[in-house]
């Protein structure tokens, strides 16, 4: 038996190695793809760009244009007409209008200073996310002017009650959303890695007769599917170790504080997962674009009940139980609970356990539906 899978993996090793479409996606994959994530997909406020119309020409209204600046907002134009506010808008250079109007200076005096803000709801996140920003600026503007105008009074405010919130931020205090982007892009790839290549590896048998061959060869199915998993545990333990630290961590600065060597024993276990559910796409397949449809349309569903996007809380009772069954809802809550959060096995061995049985009934489930497509 040890001949027979040495044998069959050299084979699968040569394969890969020789297959550069598939070795240039790894590549940009594990490094190209997760560089990205941290700077393209973070959702910061970063010099969000603001048109401003000020009618009043007033030292206060000029005050409240000053605190628009970087790093959240970035004023690019400053405008007459409210035609020019609409012209810019549309033309989707700038993402916000701030409109002060003439008798802005006179309705602070009288304590009703208002302005209005228009946004541009295409991007909803960041939209929503600058609305709350520029709340928060007025908010203070108006407490500095409440306590300019007390003066020597200052007291009579500090005896007003007051509700006092302080939030604390935990594991990722400053609010760097490259943080979590890149490390969920990271997971995302070993995801995708592990269904592309034992998938192509299989079909690809399909598509040029050798299928036959191994039928007759020695080897088992269950054997066959194991040399066909095992050049992806390798390929994926290699890259992806090199992207956690090359990429995520010194590149976006994401601190690694949990068990490396648990996070990566566990790592193995979901290859497996993730594999057999590819050979078992690739079972059902007749040809490699037929298993890239297969597998797009099991990953988003995956993707989008994994607790990435959302909590699984949040999700309807039906979507919280159907997302149990996929192994990729188990990994991700692992791993940042592991590499973000620094917990330890007593924490995550129900993401383990979820795996295992997962995996192994993904294993099974394809050497079965093999044996009777046979």
């Amino acid at each position: 038996m040890r001949g027979r899978m040495l044998a069959m993996l050299l084979k699968e090793f040569r394969q890969l190695a020789s297959d550069w479409p598939i070795v240039l996606i790894l590549l940009w994959g594990f490094f190209g793809a997760v560089y990205l994530s941290g700077h393209a997909g973070a959702v910061d406020l970063n010099n969000y760009p603001v048109v401003v119309l000020d009618l009043s020409h007033s030292n206060e209204s000029r005050e409240l244009v000053s605190r628009l600046r970087a790093p959240y907002f970035k004023i690019v134009r400053m405008v007459h007409s409210d035609r020019e506010v609409v012209d810019t808008l549309d033309a989707a250079r700038a993402s916000l209008a701030v409109i002060i109007p003439p008798s802005f200076a006179h309705d602070v005096q009288e304590n009703r200073g208002r302005f209005q803000v228009i946004s541009d709801g295409t991007q909803a996140q960041m939209a929503t996310l600058a609305a709350a920003y520029i709340a928060q600026i007025a908010g203070q503007y108006g407490i500095e002017l409440l306590e300019r105008r007390l003066g020597p009074g200052l007291e009579q405010l500090a005896s007003l009650p007051q509700v006092d919130a302080r939030v604390r931020i935990e594991y990722n205090p400053s609010i760097n959303s490259a943080w979590f982007t890149s490390l969920f892009e990271l997971f995302n790839m070993i995801t995708m890695t592990s269904l592309l290549l034992t998938a192509a590896a299989l079909v690809r048998e399909k598509e040029h007769g050798t299928l036959e061959q191994l039928l007759v060869s020695p080897l088992r199915p269950a054997e066959l599917f194991a040399a066909k998993i095992i050049p992806t545990v390798v390929v994926v333990l290699l890259l992806s170790p090199l992207s956690l630290y090359a990429v995520v961590h010194e590149v976006h600065g994401t601190p690694l504080r949990g068990s490396i060597l648990l996070f990566y024993a566990v790592t193995c276990l979901y290859v497996f997962s993730i594999a057999s559910l590819g050979l078992t796409l690739a079972v059902i397949a007749r040809n490699l674009p037929q298993a890239m449809m297969l597998m797009f349309l099991t990953l988003w569903p995956m993707l989008f009940l994994s607790g990435a996007m959302s909590p699984p809380e949040s999700m309807q009772p039906w979507m919280q139980y159907l997302s149990l069954v996929s192994p990729m809802r188990y990994y991700i809550d692992l791993g940042f609970q592991v590499l973000f959060k620094g917990n330890g096995l007593s924490y995550v061995w129900h993401d383990i356990l979820g795996i295992l049985v997962l995996g192994s009934g993904l294993f099974a489930f394809a050497v079965w539906r093999f044996r009777r497509l046979l």
